[in-house]
C-alpha cells in the first residue's frame, strides 16, 4: 500500500472526518477491503451506475461497511445488502456535497432463511435509490460487533421475493456503526419448530456472544399450541440465550389486519386462538424478568389508529394479491422502527447504534 493509499484511508476512518473533507479514495491493497471514488476509481468488485453493485469474497462474519454518498451534481442513495437487507434509507446528497456513512452487514450462509436458497457466497451491496452516488467504499471485518439475533417466522424474516418484507429485514437501516443484526426467522416456524430443528435455535445459540440481544417473536404459527407449551418452548429459549451470557427479549407478535365491524381488531389479528399469545408471554417475560417488547399493542395501536382503507398499506394489497399477515416494505419498516424504539427507551441498545 502506497503512502499517499495509507493517509486516504485513515482520513476515510477518522471519526473526525466531515464529509466534505474526502474527494477521491483510492483502491486498497488489502484482502477484504476495498474502496472507491468517482466511477473510474472504484475497485473491481463494483459494478455498473445504476444501481452500483459490489460483491466481495469474504468468509461468514460480521463486516463494518464505510461509504461515501454525494457527487458533483444531487443526488439520492439507498443501500441493500446480501437478501434485500435495507442497511440505508435513501438518502439525499447537495450537488458538491458529501454524507458519510457506517453500517455493519452479517455474513451468513445461507444469506437468507435458514432453509431459503444459499444465495451467493461473501457480501453483497447494493447502491441504488433514485441518483445513487458513490464517491467511497471501505469494508473491514468487525469481530466483536455487538450483535441482534432474530428468531421469528414470516413476519420477521428476510424474505426472498418482493413485496414480501419481514420487520428484521427493515431493522437494519435504524442502527450505525458496528451493530449487527443476524436473522435467523424463517416462514412457518412455531416455537416448537424452532426449537426442534437445528437450522433454527441451535443454529442462532451458536452464534451468541456475551451481552448479545436475541429478539424472539415467534407466535403467528402457534395457532395450535397450548398456554402451557407456548410458555415451556419460550422459557426453554430465555435460558439457553442466557447461558451463553446472551439477553433475551420477548417481542410479542405484530397483528394481522382483520378487523371487527367496529374498526376494532378481531381475536385472531390479536393471536387470541388456543391461548391468548400475547398476554402468555407478557406474563411469562413478567415472571422470567426478560425484557418484552410489546409490538402486539404497538402495531395495534398504528393499525387500528390507520383504520380499515389506510392500513392496508401496511400489508400486501394490491391488484394481484390481498394478504393481511406479510407486510410490506412500508410496513415492515414502520414496524422495525417501533421496535428499535423500544429498545433504546429500555436501554437495550445504546444511543450511539440508533440511526
Amino acid at each position: 500500500m502506497s503512502t499517499s493509499t495509507r493517509r486516504t484511508t485513515t482520513r476515510l476512518g477518522a471519526t473526525a472526518l466531515t464529509s466534505a473533507a474526502l474527494t477521491v479514495v483510492g483502491l486498497l491493497a488489502a484482502p477484504g477491503q476495498a474502496s472507491a471514488g468517482p466511477r473510474h476509481f472504484l475497485p473491481r468488485q463494483c459494478t455498473g451506475d445504476a444501481p452500483v453493485v459490489c460483491h466481495f469474497d469474504v468468509p461468514p462474519g460480521n463486516y463494518t461497511v464505510t461509504a461515501l454518498l454525494g457527487g458533483d451534481t444531487a443526488g439520492s442513495t439507498d443501500i441493500t445488502a446480501e437478501t434485500r437487507r435495507t442497511m440505508l434509507a435513501e438518502t439525499p446528497t447537495e450537488a458538491g456535497r458529501k454524507a458519510l456513512r457506517s453500517f455493519t452487514v452479517n455474513v451468513r450462509e445461507p444469506e437468507g432463511q435458514p432453509t431459503g436458497p444459499a444465495g451467493s457466497p461473501g457480501l453483497d451491496l447494493t447502491f441504488g435509490g433514485s441518483a445513487p452516488q458513490l464517491a467511497g467504499l471501505h469494508v473491514a471485518p468487525t469481530r466483536r460487533a455487538p450483535q441482534i439475533l432474530l428468531a421469528g417466522d414470516s413476519t420477521v424474516c428476510d424474505q426472498w421475493s418482493e413485496p414480501y418484507t419481514g420487520w428484521g429485514q427493515e431493522l437494519p437501516q435504524f442502527l450505525r456503526g458496528r451493530a449487527a443484526v443476524a436473522n435467523y426467522a424463517d416462514g412457518g416456524e412455531s416455537t416448537q419448530s424452532f426449537l426442534d430443528e437445528p437450522v433454527f435455535f441451535d443454529a442462532l445459540e451458536a452464534e451468541i456472544r456475551r451481552g448479545d440481544l436475541v429478539l424472539i417473536q415467534l407466535a403467528h404459527n402457534d395457532k395450535a399450541t397450548t398456554a402451557e407449551q407456548y410458555r415451556a418452548n419460550l422459557t426453554e429459549m430465555a435460558e439457553r440465550v442466557r447461558a451463553r451470557d446472551g439477553k433475551p427479549v420477548f417481542v410479542t407478535p405484530i397483528v394481522r389486519r382483520r378487523f371487527n365491524r367496529d374498526g376494532t381488531l378481531n381475536s385472531v389479528a390479536l393471536h387470541v386462538m388456543k391461548a391468548d399469545l400475547p398476554v402468555e408471554m407478557r406474563a411469562l417475560a413478567a415472571e422470567l424478568e426478560v425484557p418484552l417488547v410489546d409490538l402486539t399493542a404497538m402495531t395495534k395501536e398504528l393499525v387500528e389508529g390507520l383504520g380499515m382503507e389506510a392500513s392496508k398499506a401496511l400489508y400486501l394489497h394490491g391488484d394481484t394479491i390481498s394478504d393481511n399477515t406479510h407486510t410490506s416494505e412500508y410496513g415492515a419498516a414502520r414496524f422495525a422502527r417501533l421496535v428499535v424504539d423500544d429498545l433504546r427507551a429500555q436501554r437495550l441498545i445504546p444511543e450511539r447504534y440508533v440511526r
